[in-house]
């Protein structure tokens, strides 16, 4: 294993010089410590924490410290730390940011992990892809939730409409009569679903229930005639219909469903406190059908073991992944952090005292993991924003697939 520790670090990337420094190893008359840096800051962080302490209380042989820190910093500090061999030994991130870290070698490889691991055998297929990297898994999930559709109940009875819709053409109809232009400026007050055009992740859920995609087997695959449809499709709708303004991103999108001036809006459980800080009665929904199936962009975190981490902290780690996912710990994990289980057998029923918990572990199964097993996810996300940012405002849908194509080719190729 040592040996193994070497080689990754070894790949940090370039320009990484010899580490100096020791990390947090065992001592010789105490337990192992591992240095966990998580960005979960709200009910999420407080039963993470309380989750941690259980573990280290529950044996003698590790003791795990948390260190909070913005997703965002963690993004922007992990590799100098642990060049610097300042790191952590654990790191929780946002799963689509995971895969350009594996691919350096910052990741311990998890694969020997989950093929003996019973907790990890519980995992569905599309959250082991989520950590999944060629053939080798490199984390462990901490969420998986499909984007999903809260809508303001109040609204939909205000305009009559009695049941949530289930396919596209429904969706579009629905939105429409709960778009408001009172004083037929051409400028809803109030409209009826919120369809970012960048900044979100709705257009590549779009895409696959369309039939269509963005990356299949590590080539790009966004210039289809589905996807096309889809954007000939939505950009209708949007332009022609006015269900949703036109230059919005996920945080515009928030603030006009939280002013209750949007019917409809896509995120994950953080929206559920969203609605309840204003007022908001709400349900919550999968995003309904298109002409292919029923399907959605996962919103997902993880959490690997970094190159950092001396043999007995790779052997801690492990013991405290596999208690994570323990089922009554996952349990324990989903009622109070808001995301539905990440184990497969674990039942709605065990969920249903928390109604969000429940109703989104009831669409779980439309969610699909983003670029799974892309490295360049970050140019391959900007090539798509800018793809349908400028489909929405009116450019021509058959040459921006074009663009968008080549400029995925060129960030695959890198």
């Amino acid at each position: 294993m040592q040996q193994q520790r070497t080689a990754l670090l070894a790949l940090l990337g370039a320009g990484a010089l010899a580490l100096t420094g020791c990390s947090a190893g065992p001592a010789d008359d105490g337990p192992t410590t591992i240095t966990f840096w998580h960005g979960y800051t709200e009910a999420d962080g407080d039963v993470l924490d309380q989750i941690v302490e259980d573990f280290n209380a529950s044996q003698d042989d590790v003791e795990i410290r948390t260190e909070v820190r913005t997703w965002d910093s963690i993004d922007d500090t992990l590799l100098p730390a642990l060049s610097a061999g300042e790191g952590p030994q654990i790191v929780a991130m946002p799963a689509e940011r995971m895969p350009v870290y594996a691919d350096r070698g910052a990741f311990v490889d998890l694969t020997d992990l989950y093929a003996e691991s019973d907790a990890l055998a519980t995992l569905s297929e599309p959250v082991v892809d989520m950590v999944t990297l060629g053939e080798e898994q490199f984390a462990v999930p901490t969420g998986f939730v499909p984007l999903s559709v809260f809508y303001n109940k109040a609204l939909f009875a205000e305009a009559g409409i009695e049941a949530f819709p289930e396919t596209w053409d429904e969706w579009v109809e629905v939105a429409e009569r709960l778009t408001v232009d009172e004083n037929g400026d051409g400028t809803p007050e109030q409209y009826g679903l919120t369809v970012p055009d960048h900044g979100s992740f709705l257009w590549p859920s779009l895409f696959l229930s369309g039939g269509g995609d963005i990356v299949e087997d590590g080539a790009s695959v966004v210039d289809s005639s589905e996807n096309l449809q889809t954007l000939e499709y939505w950009t209708a709708a949007v332009r022609d219909g006015k269900i949703s303004p036109t230059g919005l991103d996920g945080i515009a999108a928030d603030e006009l469903y939280s002013a209750g001036q949007a019917a409809m809006h896509l995120g994950g459980p953080w929206l559920a406190t969203i609605s309840e800080e204003n007022g908001i009665d709400y349900g919550i929904a999968a995003i309904p059908a298109g002409p292919s199936e029923q399907a959605a962009t996962a919103i997902g975190v993880a959490m690997g073991i970094t190159a950092e981490a001396e043999d007995a902290q790779i052997a801690g780690a492990q013991a405290f992944f596999e208690y994570f996912l323990s089922e009554d710990v996952a349990t324990e994990w989903s009622l109070a952090s808001g995301w539905p289980p990440l184990r497969s057998d674990i039942p709605v029923e065990a969920v249903s005292s928390n109604p969000v918990v429940a109703a989104l572990t009831e669409i779980a199964a439309t969610g699909r993991p983003l670029l799974p097993g892309v490295v360049a996810t970050t140019d391959v996300i900007t090539a798509v924003d800018n793809l349908t940012q400028r489909a929405v405002a009116g450019q021509d849908p058959e040459a921006l697939l074009g663009e968008a194509q080549a400029a995925i080719d060129a960030a695959l190729a890198d």
